[in-house]
């Protein structure tokens, strides 16, 4: 039992009322502070019209958040900080100019929450119905950005959207990777109600154990999206989906269980992509699309030549070239930014050595979040 000599003194405890107020005096300034933030990004948004700049910038909107997060004394959490800052820059950005950006809908999709994650509440988010359909907004119907997916660490590449990259020419702007945790949702009140299960085949595959293990003879019916099976789901009292946490709040219902994938460092790689090469002042990352000769060492001569340039090739895949049986295109992910004067000699041997080359896009690298 405590000692009562450690009780605090009430004399010491604060009035609730003064420390409102000092807290409303705080929020007025803030939203003062705010506004006059606001004022600024508009002016910045004045100098990128007139100068052709894009309205989003990825690695400038990294440099201040991390520059927010270093010079904090807490006690708010960082990650809290981070936050509130995505909100404050998806605001600045629609106030210089709205951006349509455009994603693999419906609503509620994972790629819908890692638009919202990354571009924040205030981005104009478009829904289309596949991948083709994102391509050729950006590429031909004046979208200014849109989010998909092109790898995830479990299942891999998302072959459709390397094929789209040979036929529409768009480039990539940044990367983002989403940290991807399964739930159950349901308007049951526990488990052991849940009587049939709807979700995407992909989120019922990484919860096969769980699933099996906890409900094992209740039946699973595969939809189109996660979006799409919450909103069947959302009709049905014993019905449930496996899908993101944040569907039952979009919906009305409970979380029944969460992070029930069966492997739980999953992540997936978003990519941002634009219609005209990125204008950052630091891109340190590049993807490419190349085809070689159809001759032995033409490969190998490409890494080569990379290998001695100190260029550190990330990840490298094949893929069937459309239209030409037996024949293959390649995709590379590279440490550095191949665009820049450094390597201009370098990207020249490439070509010289290549059948075809594309530079994908210069982007920043961002780090998977622990």
């Amino acid at each position: 039992m405590a000692d009562k000599t450690d009780a605090p003194d009430a004399t010491d405890i604060p009035d609730l009322g003064e420390l409102r107020e000092a807290i409303d005096a705080l929020d007025t300034r803030i939203v003062d502070l705010l506004n006059e933030r606001a004022k600024l990004s508009l002016s910045v948004g004045r100098y990128k019209a007139a100068k052709g700049e894009p309205i989003y910038k990825p690695f400038r909107e990294q440099e201040v958040m991390d520059k927010i997060a270093e010079s904090s004394p807490g006690p708010l959490p960082d990650k809290h900080l981070r936050t509130i800052y995505r909100e404050i820059m998806s605001s600045s950005r629609h106030l210089q100019r709205p951006e349509r950006v455009v994603y693999l809908g419906p609503e509620g999709t994972f790629s819908y929450f890692a638009a919202i994650e990354h571009m924040g509440s205030s981005a104009a988010l478009t829904p289309k119905s596949n991948f083709e359909e994102i391509f050729r907004a950006v590429a031909e119907e004046g979208a200014e950005l849109g989010v998909i997916p092109l790898e995830n660490s479990i299942e891999g590449t998302v072959g459709q959207v390397v094929d789209l990259f040979m036929k529409y020419k768009v480039y990539i702007q940044a990367e983002v990777f989403s940290r991807i945790s399964h739930c159950l949702i349901s308007h049951a009140a526990k488990v052991e109600d849940v009587e049939v299960i709807y979700s995407h085949p992909q989120p019922l595959g990484q919860c096969r154990d769980w699933l099996r293990t906890h409900l094992r003879d209740v039946p699973t019916i595969p939809m189109e999206s996660t979006a799409e099976a919450a909103e069947v789901v959302a009709g049905k009292k014993a019905a449930a989906v496996v899908g993101h946490v944040r569907l039952a709040d979009m919906h009305g219902m409970n979380v029944l269980a969460e992070s029930i994938e069966d492997m739980p460092d999953n992540w997936t790689r978003f990519l941002i992509i634009g219609a005209a090469p990125s204008q950052e002042d630091r891109r340190d990352k590049t993807s490419i699309l190349f085809t070689t000769p159809n001759r032995p060492g033409a490969l190998a001569r490409v890494l080569t030549t990379l290998a001695h340039q100190g260029i550190n090739v990330t990840k490298l895949e094949s893929r069937p070239f459309r239209g030409e049986k037996w024949k293959y295109v390649f995709f590379a992910d590279l440490g550095c930014d191949l665009s820049g004067g450094r390597y201009e000699d370098v990207l020249a041997d490439i070509r010289n050595q290549c059948h075809t080359l594309r530079v994908l896009g210069t982007y920043p690298t961002q780090e998977e979040l622990q």
